[in-house]
């Protein structure tokens, strides 16, 4: 496993399969910063699996079963610890972002779906995005999903997926205080 991100001692390290989430991250990388309490998701295989919250990783098992069970995976098994002062909405367009230039552009829907789903997440950082966005980009990751020649299709799709699945409302809170702001100013 490689341990990363908000953690008090990123490391490599040989475990066993199996292992409990929060034992991997206290036993090997000193827990996350700011405690245990401070977490707000772990993306358990790398960039291109989708993130659990803290309530998935409480008691999650770092197996291929268990992960599946919760529609993520183990993947590279590279554990990305995001803590609360993660801006999450960034943090997966910036994923966004690394797939969009990735594409070696060959098949249409993950050369045209990674740009649109980078688009609309960068408009949701920009403040410029509305409620019907959100179905829109989830119509997008489902259209590139399981449609391209390679996979990175997929792990372009499912960061997204991910995002939307558990941290929606913030989400839409997001969305609603971008839009209360301009309609002061």
């Amino acid at each position: 496993f490689s341990i990363s991100g908000h953690v008090n001692n990123p490391c490599n390290v040989e475990e066993e399969m199996g292992i409990p989430l929060k034992e991997l991250i206290e036993k090997h990388a000193g827990g996350v910063i700011g405690g245990w309490d401070n977490l707000l998701a772990v993306i358990p295989g790398g960039a291109s699996v989708s993130l659990i919250p803290k309530s998935i990783c409480d008691n999650i098992k770092m197996d291929f079963d268990s992960l599946q069970g919760v529609q993520s995976g183990l993947g590279t098994a590279a554990v990305i610890v995001m803590n609360k002062t993660t801006d999450i909405v960034e943090a997966i367009t910036r994923l966004s972002y690394f797939y969009k230039h990735e594409s070696c552009g060959q098949c249409t829907p993950c050369r045209e779906g990674t740009g649109w789903m980078f688009r609309i997440m960068k408009k949701m950082i920009d403040g410029n995005v509305h409620h019907e966005d959100i179905d829109k980009l989830l119509d997008v990751t489902k259209q590139v999903e399981g449609h391209t020649i390679c996979a990175l299709g997929d792990a372009a799709a499912w960061p997204i997926q991910g995002l939307m699945r558990h941290f929606r409302p913030e989400v839409e809170k997001r969305i609603e205080e971008n839009q209360q702001r301009k309609a002061v100013a």
